[in-house]
């Protein structure tokens, strides 16, 4: 079995705190605490993802807006999109650096470069061949300058694109605040199905997810997303648009930051506190609305804001994602719905968009 992981900030995490992703996150720990910095503690790192069999990752442009939010360290702003171009588009250069410079890294554009990556993942073949192949999703679509622009991005690889990030874009309203798709936003969407792009709900206010639902006519996920009921602002999604994304055969990422899974945690609250239980429960929610296990996965958004103090105890690292599937397997969910959760139905979409 490997996991699929629909949202990773890993560009914004080398943008940030110069972290290297190819270093063991374990490493990356002692390199920081050595020097004295207090950044939330790394989750991800290759070495951890190979070993806990993380084959394919969402990884993320995500530029913040200025004043967008106050993440207690050093980061890039835009004040206006030429500036979020020029920031995402070094993002995208990272990710195609990765790829250069390790055998254990692929971009994935096309669906030749998704099999070859899976194939490395094949019973049998050895773990220092296996490669995980990183998606490019862009999560907030100010850096799209302006709609026809996203040709010249889908050509460079971007494949997934999430019109806004709990903000107004250009194109669409964000969680926490009003209104709903604008002209620009419609005219993106356009472009983005004439390219075969997957559009990703995550972010979006409940009307925007609504607009761009009825509207939309390619594949839909929302790649890091609860329920309403474990976290209940519209950064998440109530019941009804869970139905309705399943009506159009869409997938949601179950986000692992505490915050998200439970409204009494609080930053600073012990590691225990919250447990893996919670995580299946967000899952088994999903499956219960919807009436199966196809429409949810895992969108972790590891170390996107926080670390590893601030998720689940029996994760420390990314390598420890595939305990969700154990405590699946203890909840009574047979085999094939466990696949499904932890890569199989993210695959489903990513394979019907990619050409």
């Amino acid at each position: 079995m490997i996991i699929l992981d629909a949202h990773e900030d890993i560009a914004y995490l080398q943008q940030c705190f110069q972290r290297d992703y190819r270093k063991s996150a374990l490493v990356t720990r002692k390199q920081e605490a050595s020097a004295g910095l207090n950044y939330p503690q790394a989750t991800v790192g290759l070495p951890e993802a190979i070993a806990g069999r993380v084959a394919v990752v969402f990884s993320t442009l995500f530029v913040a807006p200025a004043g967008g939010w106050n993440p207690g360290w050093p980061e890039p702003e835009y004040t206006n999109q030429q500036e979020a171009y020029t920031l995402a588009s070094a993002q995208l250069d990272i990710y195609e650096k990765l790829a250069d410079d390790s055998p254990h890294i692929r971009l994935i554009r096309t669906r030749a470069d998704l099999d070859a990556v899976l194939a490395t993942w094949e019973e049998g073949k050895p773990l220092s061949g296996r490669q995980q192949g990183f998606v490019v999703l862009m999560e907030g679509a100010d850096p799209v300058r302006e709609p026809q622009e996203f040709e010249e991005w889908y050509g460079r690889g971007v494949r997934i694109v999430g019109l806004s990030w709990a903000a107004k874009s250009r194109y669409a309203a964000g969680n926490g605040t009003e209104g709903t798709l604008t002209r620009d936003g419609y005219a993106l969407l356009d472009v983005m199905a004439d390219q075969g792009a997957i559009l990703d709900l995550s972010h979006l206010n409940a009307n925007a997810v609504e607009a761009a639902l009825d509207y939309y006519p390619g594949t839909i996920i929302a790649s890091h997303s609860n329920a309403r009921k474990f976290c209940d602002t519209d950064r998440h999604l109530s019941d009804a648009l869970i139905r309705r994304l399943a009506e159009r055969d869409g997938v949601m990422g179950t986000v692992l930051y505490n915050r998200f899974l439970s409204p009494g945690w609080k930053k600073g609250d012990a590691k225990a506190s919250l447990t893996l239980d919670v995580v299946v429960a967000a899952i088994d929610h999903v499956c219960q609305v919807t009436g199966s296990a196809a429409h949810v996965g895992i969108g972790s958004d590891y170390d996107g804001g926080f670390g590893s103090e601030s998720i689940p105890y029996e994760i420390d690292t990314v390598a420890d994602t595939r305990q969700i599937a154990r405590k699946l397997r203890l909840r009574g969910y047979n085999e094939n719905d466990i696949e499904a959760v932890m890569s199989g139905n993210m695959l489903r979409k990513l394979r019907e968009a990619l050409k």
